[in-house]
């Protein structure tokens, strides 16, 4: 076995399994966030812009940063979840192949939630960005491009069931 395998398995067994607990959960909400402010960010440059030539499209394309903001909530949600998964084990348990598990179960959930919903929140974004273009211009379009967006909005929603399901794994040793 060679040495810089060695000292990767030593690494990920040794750091302490609430360390990528910890990580996981800050990962699912801050990234999360992070896709649901650049999805407002898109969305709401566009919604401004298009305002100008047709203010009758303000109100009801706020509909798409809605879209954008549940993006957030699915991070706080799942967070929340993972963090009623956190169980105190004795010291001697720490580095238990359960603890290990338990603490990688709960980093790949929040990695997941996290990256699914920044993907969720760019493509809920742009569609909503499209949408208010494309109402400006003709407000038969603005339900035909809700529809897809409610699609986009959809992905985030597979990563939080996803993360769940990965959520599931970590049993801490009693």
């Amino acid at each position: 076995m060679s040495s810089g395998s060695s000292s990767w398995s030593r690494a990920l067994t040794q750091i302490s399994p609430y360390t990528f607990a910890a990580v996981g959960i800050a990962i699912s909400i801050g990234v999360s966030v992070l896709g649901a402010a650049w999805g407002i960010f898109i969305t709401g440059s566009s919604l401004i812009g298009a305002a100008i030539k047709a203010p009758r499209i303000t109100s009801k394309n706020l509909i798409s940063v809605i879209f954008c903001e549940a993006v957030a909530i699915y991070g706080v949600i799942v967070a929340i979840i993972l963090q009623t998964k956190l169980e105190s084990v004795p010291k001697s348990l720490i580095h238990h192949p359960d603890s290990l598990r338990a603490g990688y179960a709960i980093f790949s959930s929040g990695i997941i939630v996290g990256f699914a919903n920044l993907v969720c929140g760019l493509c809920v974004g742009i569609i909503g960005s499209s949408c208010a273009l494309s109402d400006a211009q003709n407000s038969n379009l603005f339900v035909k491009i809700l529809v897809i967006e409610i699609f986009g909005s959809a992905l985030g929603l597979f990563g939080v069931i996803v993360g769940i399901i990965m959520s599931a794994q970590a049993t801490w040793p009693a």
